[in-house]
């Protein structure tokens, strides 16, 4: 039998935190395995429980929710942090993509398309359809990261098409149309996303895309 999908869940607002538990534990296949009011607290319930995925707020008193995440992030791989906000596009959380997050809900998200997400970033995917890839792109070229972004990555290795697919994942192409667009399979697709994920040391298409303009693989000429 499938072990279920943990879920931490962390907000600041308990009558929130309860609503996503109960719909949570409702669903097959998912188990909330605690519930945090900051920060602070969840770093120290994930590195207790390790849950597959963290439902985490943004802004909470104390440390925030780009803190917790960065933190979440670095001493534990594997758990995958899934931040909600209350607006459509909001700095903190482009911090918290860099800091690691694979991806950003609306509290007000449907109940079916929220367990579909928790179900995508446990897979090992990253939660930004391409519309929201495209926000990501505009807000990133507007507001580059106030601290040094460090040594850029290693871009030798890639091969041409790699770097085409890059500049494609990079201007908010989803699959189908970066496959449409080079005239390959969206299998072809899928392994030349590997390759990048696996060569630039990346945990998913969020950070391929923050790589490439971090790198200056990627400029704002590319946005669509």
């Amino acid at each position: 039998m499938t072990e279920p999908v943990r879920v931490l869940v962390v907000d600041d607002q308990a009558l929130l935190r309860g609503s996503f538990r109960m719909l949570i534990d409702a669903e097959p296949g998912l188990t909330v395995v605690g519930e945090a009011a900051d920060g602070a607290a969840a770093i120290e319930l994930v590195a207790d429980h390790r849950p597959d995925v963290v439902l985490m707020d943004v802004r909470m008193p104390g440390t925030d929710g780009v803190e917790a995440t960065r933190a979440i992030c670095e001493r534990n791989p594997g758990v995958r942090v899934l931040m909600l906000t209350m607006f459509d596009v909001d700095a903190h959380v482009f911090a918290a993509l860099r800091a690691g997050a694979a991806g950003f809900l609306l509290k007000d998200i449907p109940p079916a398309e929220l367990l579909h997400a928790i179900r995508v970033v446990a897979a090992g995917e990253s939660l930004l359809s391409p519309s929201v890839t495209r926000r990501l792109i505009s807000e990133f070229c507007r507001h580059p990261a106030t601290e040094p972004a460090g040594p850029p990555p290693v871009l030798d290795g890639l091969t041409g098409r790699e770097r085409q697919v890059l500049q494609l994942v990079g201007a908010g192409r989803s699959n189908a149309e970066i496959a449409q667009e080079l005239h390959v399979s969206a299998a072809t697709v899928k392994t030349h996303l590997g390759h990048l994920l696996e060569k630039l040391d990346a945990r998913d298409r969020v950070q391929l895309v923050i790589l490439g303009y971090e790198s200056g693989l990627l400029t704002p000429r590319h946005r669509v």
